[in-house]
Protein backbone atom coordinates (compact mmCIF):
# COMPACT_ATOMS: atom_id res chain seq x y z
CA UNK A 1 0.00 0.00 0.00
CA UNK A 2 1.24 2.90 -0.96
CA UNK A 3 2.03 5.85 1.90
CA UNK A 4 -0.59 7.97 1.52
CA UNK A 5 -3.15 5.52 1.15
CA UNK A 6 -2.04 4.09 4.76
CA UNK A 7 -1.83 7.26 6.05
CA UNK A 8 -5.46 8.01 4.88
CA UNK A 9 -6.21 4.74 6.55
CA UNK A 10 -4.67 5.53 9.74
CA UNK A 11 -6.58 8.70 9.98
CA UNK A 12 -9.59 7.45 9.87
CA UNK A 13 -9.22 4.41 11.77
CA UNK A 14 -8.84 7.63 13.99
CA UNK A 15 -11.36 9.49 13.46
CA UNK A 16 -13.62 6.92 13.69
CA UNK A 17 -12.84 6.05 17.45
CA UNK A 18 -12.82 9.72 18.39
CA UNK A 19 -15.95 9.88 17.37
CA UNK A 20 -17.15 7.21 20.00
CA UNK A 21 -15.69 9.26 23.15
CA UNK A 22 -18.14 12.59 21.93
CA UNK A 23 -20.27 13.92 24.23
CA UNK A 24 -23.63 14.03 22.55
CA UNK A 25 -26.69 14.97 23.77
CA UNK A 26 -28.69 17.53 25.84
CA UNK A 27 -27.16 18.33 29.34
CA UNK A 28 -26.40 21.59 31.12
CA UNK A 29 -22.50 21.13 29.96
CA UNK A 30 -23.72 21.08 26.53
CA UNK A 31 -21.84 23.95 24.97
CA UNK A 32 -18.54 22.69 26.48
CA UNK A 33 -19.02 19.18 25.18
CA UNK A 34 -19.69 21.23 21.44
CA UNK A 35 -16.78 22.96 22.57
CA UNK A 36 -14.53 19.75 23.28
CA UNK A 37 -15.76 17.93 19.80
CA UNK A 38 -14.80 21.38 18.22
CA UNK A 39 -11.55 20.88 18.57
CA UNK A 40 -11.25 17.40 18.73
CA UNK A 41 -12.71 16.55 15.24
CA UNK A 42 -11.68 19.97 13.56
CA UNK A 43 -9.61 17.52 11.29
CA UNK A 44 -5.61 17.87 11.41
CA UNK A 45 -3.12 14.84 10.81
CA UNK A 46 -3.45 12.52 13.73
CA UNK A 47 0.44 11.91 13.61
CA UNK A 48 0.10 11.38 17.37
CA UNK A 49 -2.19 8.52 17.09
CA UNK A 50 -0.64 7.26 13.69
CA UNK A 51 2.62 6.65 15.71
CA UNK A 52 1.46 5.25 18.10
CA UNK A 53 -0.56 2.47 15.94
CA UNK A 54 2.10 2.21 13.79
CA UNK A 55 5.03 1.55 16.16
CA UNK A 56 2.56 -1.14 17.16
CA UNK A 57 2.25 -2.99 14.32
CA UNK A 58 6.36 -2.99 13.88
CA UNK A 59 5.50 -5.77 16.08
CA UNK A 60 1.93 -6.61 16.39
CA UNK A 61 -1.17 -6.35 14.18
CA UNK A 62 -4.01 -6.31 17.04
CA UNK A 63 -3.19 -2.56 16.77
CA UNK A 64 -7.12 -2.32 19.08
CA UNK A 65 -4.95 -3.47 22.19
CA UNK A 66 -3.00 0.21 21.67
CA UNK A 67 -5.95 2.47 20.95
CA UNK A 68 -6.89 3.91 24.00
CA UNK A 69 -3.58 5.59 24.30
CA UNK A 70 -3.94 6.39 21.09
CA UNK A 71 -7.39 8.26 21.15
CA UNK A 72 -5.83 10.29 24.66
CA UNK A 73 -2.61 11.31 22.68
CA UNK A 74 -4.96 12.92 20.11
CA UNK A 75 -6.94 14.21 23.30
CA UNK A 76 -4.04 15.69 25.17
CA UNK A 77 -2.78 16.95 22.00
CA UNK A 78 -5.74 18.63 20.90
CA UNK A 79 -6.12 20.34 24.58
CA UNK A 80 -2.74 21.67 24.36
CA UNK A 81 -3.68 23.18 21.01
CA UNK A 82 -6.33 24.68 22.73
CA UNK A 83 -4.44 26.61 25.09
CA UNK A 84 -1.70 27.50 22.87
CA UNK A 85 -3.96 29.67 21.06
CA UNK A 86 -5.40 31.77 23.53
CA UNK A 87 -5.09 35.27 23.90
CA UNK A 88 -1.93 34.77 26.59
CA UNK A 89 -0.08 32.94 25.11
CA UNK A 90 0.19 32.67 21.23
CA UNK A 91 -2.88 34.97 20.51
CA UNK A 92 -3.75 32.86 17.28
CA UNK A 93 -7.60 33.56 15.82
CA UNK A 94 -7.34 30.77 13.04
CA UNK A 95 -6.39 26.59 12.88
CA UNK A 96 -6.58 24.22 10.29
CA UNK A 97 -8.76 26.98 8.52
CA UNK A 98 -11.32 27.89 11.39
CA UNK A 99 -11.54 30.37 14.45
CA UNK A 100 -9.81 28.87 17.09
CA UNK A 101 -11.92 28.01 19.83
CA UNK A 102 -12.10 30.90 22.15
CA UNK A 103 -12.60 32.90 19.09
CA UNK A 104 -15.85 30.28 18.78
CA UNK A 105 -16.59 30.13 21.68
CA UNK A 106 -15.38 32.22 24.43
CA UNK A 107 -12.36 32.25 26.68
CA UNK A 108 -13.37 30.90 29.51
CA UNK A 109 -15.38 28.12 27.57
CA UNK A 110 -11.73 27.34 25.61
CA UNK A 111 -9.88 27.26 28.86
CA UNK A 112 -12.30 24.73 30.19
CA UNK A 113 -12.81 23.06 27.10
CA UNK A 114 -9.22 22.29 27.00
CA UNK A 115 -9.06 21.30 30.64
CA UNK A 116 -12.04 18.96 29.86
CA UNK A 117 -9.88 17.02 27.05
CA UNK A 118 -6.67 16.42 29.39
CA UNK A 119 -8.89 14.87 31.83
CA UNK A 120 -10.92 12.82 29.47
CA UNK A 121 -7.81 11.47 27.99
CA UNK A 122 -6.90 10.25 31.58
CA UNK A 123 -10.27 8.79 32.45
CA UNK A 124 -9.78 6.79 28.83
CA UNK A 125 -6.75 5.43 29.90
CA UNK A 126 -7.31 4.99 33.38
CA UNK A 127 -10.89 2.81 32.40
CA UNK A 128 -8.71 0.88 29.87
CA UNK A 129 -5.72 0.17 33.25
CA UNK A 130 -8.89 -0.81 35.41
CA UNK A 131 -10.65 -3.12 32.56
CA UNK A 132 -7.44 -5.29 32.83
CA UNK A 133 -7.33 -5.55 36.36
CA UNK A 134 -10.79 -6.75 36.80
CA UNK A 135 -9.73 -9.32 34.04
CA UNK A 136 -7.41 -10.98 36.37
CA UNK A 137 -4.20 -8.92 34.74
CA UNK A 138 -4.62 -11.09 31.38
CA UNK A 139 -4.72 -7.82 29.21
CA UNK A 140 -1.12 -7.01 29.30
CA UNK A 141 -1.36 -5.43 32.44
CA UNK A 142 1.90 -4.44 32.89
CA UNK A 143 2.96 -2.88 29.54
CA UNK A 144 -0.10 -0.57 29.80
CA UNK A 145 0.70 0.19 33.25
CA UNK A 146 3.88 1.47 32.12
CA UNK A 147 2.74 3.34 29.11
CA UNK A 148 0.36 5.05 31.22
CA UNK A 149 3.25 6.59 33.74
CA UNK A 150 5.12 7.77 30.74
CA UNK A 151 2.37 9.47 29.20
CA UNK A 152 1.93 11.40 32.67
CA UNK A 153 5.30 12.29 32.92
CA UNK A 154 5.34 13.37 29.15
CA UNK A 155 2.68 15.27 29.48
CA UNK A 156 4.47 16.83 32.23
CA UNK A 157 7.67 17.64 30.04
CA UNK A 158 5.25 19.15 26.98
CA UNK A 159 3.45 21.61 29.64
CA UNK A 160 6.96 22.71 31.21
CA UNK A 161 8.25 23.48 27.09
CA UNK A 162 5.38 25.39 26.75
CA UNK A 163 6.02 27.56 29.97
CA UNK A 164 9.10 28.16 28.67
CA UNK A 165 8.64 28.84 25.10
CA UNK A 166 5.84 31.76 26.15
CA UNK A 167 8.44 33.04 29.40
CA UNK A 168 11.11 33.77 27.22
CA UNK A 169 9.19 35.27 23.86
CA UNK A 170 11.14 38.09 22.65
CA UNK A 171 14.40 37.35 24.59
CA UNK A 172 17.54 35.99 22.41
CA UNK A 173 18.34 32.73 24.19
CA UNK A 174 21.06 30.28 23.53
CA UNK A 175 20.48 26.99 21.14
CA UNK A 176 20.86 24.41 23.87
CA UNK A 177 17.64 26.11 25.75
CA UNK A 178 16.07 26.44 22.41
CA UNK A 179 16.73 22.62 22.00
CA UNK A 180 15.49 21.69 25.68
CA UNK A 181 12.02 24.08 24.91
CA UNK A 182 11.29 22.10 21.79
CA UNK A 183 12.18 18.84 23.14
CA UNK A 184 9.90 19.16 25.64
CA UNK A 185 7.06 21.34 23.87
CA UNK A 186 6.69 19.24 21.07
CA UNK A 187 9.20 16.48 21.32
CA UNK A 188 8.23 14.96 24.36
CA UNK A 189 4.89 13.37 22.82
CA UNK A 190 6.05 12.35 19.83
CA UNK A 191 9.09 10.71 21.61
CA UNK A 192 5.99 9.43 24.10
CA UNK A 193 3.82 8.35 21.34
CA UNK A 194 7.09 6.04 19.54
CA UNK A 195 7.69 4.46 23.35
CA UNK A 196 4.22 3.52 24.40
CA UNK A 197 3.58 1.59 20.90
CA UNK A 198 6.77 0.05 21.48
CA UNK A 199 5.90 -1.01 25.33
CA UNK A 200 2.74 -2.14 24.70
CA UNK A 201 4.04 -4.13 22.04
CA UNK A 202 5.73 -5.51 24.43
CA UNK A 203 8.88 -4.95 22.49
CA UNK A 204 12.79 -5.18 23.94
CA UNK A 205 13.96 -2.44 25.59
CA UNK A 206 16.61 -1.99 22.60
CA UNK A 207 13.96 -1.78 20.53
CA UNK A 208 11.74 0.82 23.21
CA UNK A 209 15.39 2.83 22.59
CA UNK A 210 15.91 2.25 19.28
CA UNK A 211 12.47 3.72 18.29
CA UNK A 212 12.95 6.75 21.14
CA UNK A 213 16.12 8.17 19.12
CA UNK A 214 13.91 8.06 15.55
CA UNK A 215 11.20 9.56 17.48
CA UNK A 216 13.47 12.56 19.08
CA UNK A 217 14.84 12.66 15.78
CA UNK A 218 11.17 13.24 14.05
CA UNK A 219 10.32 15.75 17.39
CA UNK A 220 12.41 17.78 16.76
CA UNK A 221 12.45 17.68 12.99
CA UNK A 222 8.36 18.51 13.42
CA UNK A 223 9.19 21.62 15.18
CA UNK A 224 12.25 23.26 13.02
CA UNK A 225 9.45 22.64 10.05
CA UNK A 226 6.74 24.22 11.79
CA UNK A 227 9.39 27.07 12.28
CA UNK A 228 10.11 27.38 8.32
CA UNK A 229 6.25 26.84 7.88
CA UNK A 230 5.63 30.12 10.36
CA UNK A 231 8.28 31.62 7.92
CA UNK A 232 7.42 31.11 4.43
CA UNK A 233 4.39 28.44 4.25
CA UNK A 234 0.86 29.52 2.60
CA UNK A 235 -1.96 30.68 4.91
CA UNK A 236 -4.39 29.10 3.10
CA UNK A 237 -3.08 25.56 3.20
CA UNK A 238 -1.51 25.92 6.90
CA UNK A 239 -4.71 27.25 7.89
CA UNK A 240 -2.76 29.81 10.27
CA UNK A 241 -1.40 33.20 9.96
CA UNK A 242 2.54 33.24 8.58
CA UNK A 243 4.89 35.32 10.02
CA UNK A 244 3.27 35.62 13.91
CA UNK A 245 6.34 34.22 15.30
CA UNK A 246 8.74 36.36 13.92
CA UNK A 247 5.62 39.02 14.75
CA UNK A 248 5.88 37.65 18.73
CA UNK A 249 9.78 37.65 19.02
CA UNK A 250 9.75 33.94 19.27
CA UNK A 251 13.26 32.12 19.26
CA UNK A 252 12.87 29.66 16.74
CA UNK A 253 15.11 27.34 14.85
CA UNK A 254 14.53 29.59 11.99
CA UNK A 255 16.02 32.93 13.95
CA UNK A 256 18.56 31.11 15.56
CA UNK A 257 19.96 29.08 12.08
CA UNK A 258 18.57 31.45 9.03
CA UNK A 259 15.86 30.04 6.85
CA UNK A 260 18.58 28.21 4.75
CA UNK A 261 20.24 26.99 7.59
CA UNK A 262 17.37 25.45 9.34
CA UNK A 263 16.27 23.54 6.10
CA UNK A 264 19.84 22.15 5.78
CA UNK A 265 19.35 21.28 9.78
CA UNK A 266 16.01 19.69 8.73
CA UNK A 267 17.22 17.36 5.97
CA UNK A 268 19.81 16.35 8.80
CA UNK A 269 17.97 15.36 11.27
CA UNK A 270 15.86 13.68 9.20
CA UNK A 271 18.38 11.48 7.96
CA UNK A 272 19.61 10.80 11.19
CA UNK A 273 16.33 9.95 12.10
CA UNK A 274 15.62 7.19 9.06
CA UNK A 275 18.96 5.49 9.83
CA UNK A 276 17.79 4.43 13.20
CA UNK A 277 14.99 2.41 11.41
CA UNK A 278 17.68 0.21 9.19
CA UNK A 279 16.93 -2.50 11.28
CA UNK A 280 13.66 -3.32 10.39
CA UNK A 281 14.21 -3.46 7.09
CA UNK A 282 10.73 -3.28 4.97
CA UNK A 283 8.69 -3.72 8.13
CA UNK A 284 9.60 0.32 9.42
CA UNK A 285 8.66 1.26 5.62
CA UNK A 286 5.32 3.34 6.84
CA UNK A 287 7.47 5.17 9.23
CA UNK A 288 10.76 5.72 6.67
CA UNK A 289 8.00 7.54 5.11
CA UNK A 290 6.70 9.16 8.03
CA UNK A 291 9.72 10.96 8.77
CA UNK A 292 10.11 12.36 5.10
CA UNK A 293 6.15 13.17 5.40
CA UNK A 294 7.42 15.78 8.57
CA UNK A 295 10.35 17.13 6.23
CA UNK A 296 7.77 17.87 3.07
CA UNK A 297 4.29 18.53 4.44
CA UNK A 298 3.40 21.87 3.57
CA UNK A 299 0.98 22.36 6.57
Amino acid sequence: MEFKEKLKEYQNIVNEELEKYIRKGKCPEEVLNNSMEYSLMAGGKRLRPILVLATYELFKKDYEECMPFAVAIEMVHNFSLIHDDLPEIDNDDFRHGKPTNHKQFGHATALLAGDGLLNQAYIVISDEILYSIENQYKENFHNKARAFNEFTKAVDRMIAGEYLDTELEGQKIPKDMLEYIHVNKTGALLKLCARMGAILADSSEKDIERLSKYADKIGLAFQIKDDILSEEGNPEITGKPVGNDKELGKCTYVSYYGLDGAKKELEKIIKEAIDELEIYGEKAEFLRQLALYIKDRNK
